[in-house]
């Protein structure tokens, strides 16, 4: 009997651990989960399907490799006034001085230009009067006392032959009149040239100006051409709108220089042919002194020697 409750004991600890153990480890085994099954279809809706939203714009491409040399081309192209003043005040300091000096090399021009005019045509004006004066009077005395208010170099050839003959008079009755034709004829030529140097006073500033400022303007050029290349280096850049600017300044140089050397050349030959008429007035108005001198010397010559007969009579 004791071994027989021995046994049952046993076997109920045993029994005991068994139903202890069992849930723990059929935890343990316990299978995955089933995968979810599929959802069943969605039954078709009777709604109206909505519109289709409007797509995004697209994302710009990516800039090229060259986007920095078109952006860096951007910020050279600053605005150019090309107008004559705004290209004079956006040029070279050493252009803006060849522009200022052609400038005034024109003003200089036209000055002249206005001042000789007004000085030739009264010039021409007197000698001619005093031409007239002169070929209509019989006699030096006569045509001195006409001139007597008179003025220009005209007038002072009468004057100066008169007081020729009258510092000559003593000799006259033993020398003859030949020397005294001779004086008064070096007289005359020195008063002409005078009068005609004095009329040309001026007119070799409009030479230098026609000869020198197209030379000048092509300088200021060729500076301004080199400026221009050097901005473009700087800028490192082929575009028209950096290149223009300068050349177009350089070029407004070569413009005012012709603007100033062309008239300046027309009213210098303009000058040389008024001039030279001129000295071919004054040249007549002493051919006419010289005629009434030579004629007071015949009628001199003539009275002495009637004088002579009378008194050998």
């Amino acid at each position: 009997m004791t071994g027989f409750w021995r046994k049952g004991r046993m076997a109920m600890a045993v029994g005991i651990m068994l139903l202890a153990t069992g849930p723990v480890m059929a935890q343990d085994a316990a299978p995955p989960s089933a995968p979810a099954q599929n959802p069943a279809p969605a039954a078709p809706s009777s709604t109206v399907p909505a519109a289709p939203v409007a797509a995004a714009p697209a994302p710009q491409a990516a800039v090229p490799s060259d986007a920095p040399q078109v952006a860096g081309e951007r910020d050279v192209r600053l605005p150019h006034d090309l107008s004559p003043w705004g290209m004079f005040l956006n040029a070279d300091p050493i252009v803006k001085a060849v522009m200022i000096g052609l400038a005034l090399a024109s003003l200089i021009t036209w000055t002249v230009f206005v001042a000789k005019m007004l000085e030739l045509a009264g010039a021409r004006s007197r000698a001619r009067k005093a031409l007239k004066t002169i070929g209509h009077s019989a006699s030096l005395a006569e045509a001195v006392g006409a001139l007597e208010k008179a003025k220009g170099p005209a007038a002072i050839l009468a004057r100066a032959a008169e007081d020729e003959v009258r510092l000559s008079g003593p000799a006259l009755a033993r020398a003859g009149g030949e020397g005294l034709k001779e004086r008064v004829s070096s007289r005359l030529s020195r008063i002409e040239a005078k009068a005609g140097r004095q009329l040309s006073r001026g007119t070799g500033v409009l030479a230098t100006i026609g000869s020198v400022a197209p030379f000048v303007g092509l300088f200021g050029t060729v500076w301004g051409i080199m400026h221009s290349f050097i901005g473009i280096s700087e800028a490192q850049t082929t575009n028209l709108a950096v290149v223009a600017p300068g050349i177009a300044e350089a070029l407004l140089a070569t413009a005012i220089g012709l603007v100033a050397a062309i008239p300046a050349v027309v009213i210098y030959n303009v000058f040389a042919r008024a001039i030279t008429g001129y000295r071919a007035l004054l040249a007549d108005a002493a051919a006419g002194v010289e005629r009434l001198v030579s004629r007071d010397l015949d009628f001199r010559t003539a009275g002495v020697r009637e004088g002579a007969l009378h008194a050998a009579e």
